[in-house]
């Protein structure tokens, strides 16, 4: 009898370590099930507001900000769907663009067609009015970049964490930031005491903008010219006729002009350097105009632009003295 009591009596312990055992191992499996899909999402921090993400994807779509598709080629990376400019992708971007889903004008972004791709993040513009950005968050978070120049970095780093390319992201910057400082050695002393300004030909007109848009940024903040008080007084995108064009009378002047914004006056730049009042200029006189140094696309403000201008600077004659 004491026989029989005692193997039940092991049987119930060797029952309950087996129990046990099973729900010791079966934790860990859950632990670490929860830990993967809490790994499969980010929080990303961009201008004060939290967005749930992707750990890493590539179904991104870029609507309106093409300040986001010139961070997607400084980090080669293909968007799923993108914005046009004329109903076509830009030249600038074509090395991101071959196979890539049109999505809309960069003001009008058309919906069903970003629908259709499923995207998991869309990209859009400060630049959209709160309905359309509030349309395209009910297709997927929608993340509006900055336009603002001052925002650079951030809209750089936005992309790289959304992707996974931080590597690339910080070599990019690393690599500005060193051609910057040799730059300055050589523009800074060179701007000092003159009138710099970079203009913009749209539709014949000439614009100009705010002192952190535009290339403004580059050529104020970081090679140190002076922000005329013609340029700190414009509040947005301003347009200027020549005459007044003329009573800012720059030393050094940077011209954007491209044919896709001039359809209706394609020869307004032409017309332009013909005329007499623009013959007058200081900058025009001394040689010191310098059109198109980058493609007239880009928007100044981005890591793109801005790296380009300064590389495309530093070969000109201002830079080498030659």
């Amino acid at each position: 009898m004491k026989k029989r009591l005692m193997g039940l009596v092991l049987a119930g312990v060797m029952a309950l370590n087996i129990g046990s055992a099973a729900s010791i191992n079966a934790a860990p499996a859950s632990v670490a099930k929860a830990a993967q899909a809490a790994q499969k999402t980010q929080k990303i921090t961009y201008k004060g507001k939290v967005y749930t993400v992707p750990a890493k994807t590539d179904n991104i779509v870029i609507a309106g900000a093409i300040e986001a598709l010139e961070d997607a080629l400084v980090l080669n990376f293909k968007p799923k769907g993108a914005l046009t400019v004329g109903g076509d992708f830009p030249d600038m971007f074509a090395k991101i663009t071959k196979g890539v889903q049109p999505i809309g004008e960069k003001t009008e972004p058309n919906l069903e067609a970003i629908l259709k791709l499923k995207p998991d993040v869309i990209l859009s513009s400060t630049k959209f009015p709160d309905e359309t950005n509030a349309k395209l968050a009910k297709i997927a978070t929608t993340i509006p970049v900055s336009h603002i120049a001052t925002d650079w970095m951030d809209n750089l780093k936005l992309l790289a964490a959304l992707t996974g390319k931080q590597k690339e992201s910080t070599a990019a910057i690393l690599k500005y930031q060193s051609e910057l400082k040799e730059a300055k050695v050589k523009l800074t002393p060179k701007f000092k005491g003159k009138k710099v300004v970079a203009v913009r030909v749209r539709s014949g007109n000439l614009y100009l903008y705010p002192k952190d848009v535009f290339f403004n940024r580059s050529l104020y903040a970081d090679l140190g010219a002076a922000v005329p008080q013609e340029i700190a007084q414009v509040k947005a995108q301003q347009l200027v006729s020549l005459e007044a064009f003329a009573a800012i009378n720059p030393d050094y002047l940077f011209v954007q002009f491209s044919a896709d914004e001039n359809k209706d006056n394609p020869k307004a730049l032409e017309d332009l350097q013909k005329n007499a009042i623009w013959k007058s200029l200081k900058a025009v006189k001394s040689g010191n105009v310098y059109v198109n140094l980058v493609d007239p696309i880009a928007q100044g403000g981005t890591a793109f632009s801005k790296f380009s201008f300064l590389e495309a600077l530093m070969k000109t004659k201002l830079y080498t003295g030659k």
